[in-house]
């Protein structure tokens, strides 16, 4: 598939998860409304992730492929100047609905994250979730570097690719919220050593190593205890990172 068919492919996609989602937003505004908690707990690795943007007051922030914008308007809320941007004009529509129920001024935009259309050096900050392992990690990067100021971060919370068992089961069995486009591949070490060749500083670290299996129990006690199996068990032996379901990465530029 070639890149342009393969971004039609993405934008066709995301746009009809977007309708779907609008119908119930029209039906129930309310549920445009939510408290941070409600964003940063609903995977273990997002709080911590977006603590590593650190203060916030008075940064400007990209969110970097906002889709439903809940992230936008949490870094808003931190005081932030928030800028958001998704290849999906649906997913950028409501986005802009949920800062607009919040109370809070984000600046939306619908563009491909291998064509950014801002000024060199705009950003403080930059915050992704899930959606580095959708482009072509050699040119991304090398806009994500155009558009951070010298000494900015960018967080990227990425689902990782290096668990021969997790891929498999991605591959071959059902579970909830699978939905994807065909292609869609998780982050793989190679794209990592490509950002390591544009950035001086990449941190990567894993998360849900036995808690992937919230995917098949869900919340309650049994995910909590297996959480912090996880947190004692990565702890004592890191290189089980690599086997995680998910990683956040910590790019800095220099």
């Amino acid at each position: 598939m070639t890149a342009t068919a393969r971004l039609r492919e993405e934008q066709v996609f995301h746009d009809r998860q977007a309708r779907a989602r609008a119908a119930t937003f029209e039906q129930r505004p309310d549920r445009l409304l939510f408290p941070d908690d409600a964003y940063l707990d609903h995977e273990t690795w997002v709080r911590p992730a977006l603590a590593r943007l650190g203060n916030l007051e008075g940064r400007r922030v990209l969110d970097y492929g906002c889709g439903h914008g809940m992230a936008s308007v949490v870094m808003a809320r931190r005081g932030a100047w928030v800028t958001a941007f998704d290849l999906s004009g649906g997913y950028v529509a409501e986005a802009a609905r949920r800062a607009v129920a919040n109370g809070v001024a984000v600046n939306f935009a619908q563009a491909d994250g291998a064509r950014l259309p801002f000024a060199d050096a705009s950003f403080d900050r930059v915050w992704g979730s899930a959606v580095l392992h959708h482009l072509d990690v050699d040119i991304a990067g090398r806009e994500l570097l155009r558009v951070l100021r010298p000494g900015g971060i960018a967080v990227f919370c990425e689902p990782w690719g290096e668990n021969p068992v997790l891929r498999w089961a991605r591959r071959r069995l059902p579970y909830r919220g699978k939905e994807r486009t065909h292609d869609e591949e998780p982050l793989r070490l190679c794209q990592v050593r490509a950002l390591r060749l544009l950035f001086p500083t990449v941190e990567v670290r894993g998360y849900q190593l036995l808690g992937m299996a919230r995917r098949v129990v869900g919340s309650g006690r049994v995910a909590s205890a297996l959480d912090r199996c996880d947190t004692a068990l990565l702890r004592a032996v890191p290189p089980l990172r690599t086997l995680c379901r998910y990683v956040v990465l910590v790019l800095a530029r220099g």
